[in-house]
């Protein structure tokens, strides 16, 4: 007997007793950790985001267009990338040229625009990760990669989950999804962070409750 049909004996008769192919497996996953009210899963994104170097604030759908207004100035932003089903009252105080998402547009002219503001598909609060699926209020994949400065609203509760399985039970496997966690960031060997290699070098979310205090937390 060859040495790999000694391998391949003892492989057998390891697995001799284990389920069939046909047999599911139950894995017994937690969908999400921890028992949170609705508020307290919005806290835990708002706080998972800034870890993450996030900007975060907050917002009342009536005070969004001024939110915006004043992140925008704040930003010294003079252009501002717009999706092509972006609820047009959300950018109407701003004091920007509003660049259209054109499929024409090359990567060099995207690069110069200051700013994009889009909508999202969820939010993942345990992780910290706003999720966009290239719906009409979101855009084409690059608008939100080329530009330097991101700013994305988010709707809570109604766009918060808790957890990533909970997200994906939201999502469309079949659209272009991209998951962001923070501004974009890369370290090398020495552990030295570089913000903007993949993406934005600036994420600011918004956080929109019917409910919430108009006060901006960042």
């Amino acid at each position: 007997m060859s040495s790999r049909e000694r391998i391949l004996g003892r492989v057998r008769r390891a697995l001799a007793d284990a389920p069939s192919e046909d047999t599911p497996i139950e894995r017994g996953y937690l969908r999400e950790h921890g028992d949170r009210s609705v508020e307290e899963t919005v806290e835990l994104l708002a706080e998972n985001l800034a870890d993450y170097r996030a900007i975060v604030h907050r917002s009342t759908a009536a005070d969004l267009p001024a939110t915006l207004a004043g992140m925008l100035a704040a930003r010294g932003a003079k252009t501002v990338l717009v999706p092509p089903g972006l609820d047009g009252a959300w950018l109407a105080q701003a004091d920007t040229e509003q660049v259209p998402d054109r499929v024409e547009s090359t990567p060099h002219e995207l690069d110069r625009v200051d700013s994009v503001v889009t909508a999202c598909a969820v939010a993942v609060a345990e992780t910290g990760t706003i999720v966009l699926d290239g719906g009409p209020d979101q855009g084409r994949r690059r608008i939100t990669l080329v530009p330097d400065h991101h700013i994305c609203v988010v709707r809570v509760p109604d766009q918060v989950v808790s957890s990533v399985p909970q997200a994906l039970e939201r999502l469309d496997p079949a659209r272009p999804l991209t998951w962001i966690s923070g501004p974009s960031a890369t370290s090398d060997i020495e552990l030295d962070r570089v913000e903007g290699v993949h993406g934005p070098r600036t994420l600011e979310v918004v956080l929109v409750d019917p409910q919430a205090s108009a006060e901006v937390n960042s």
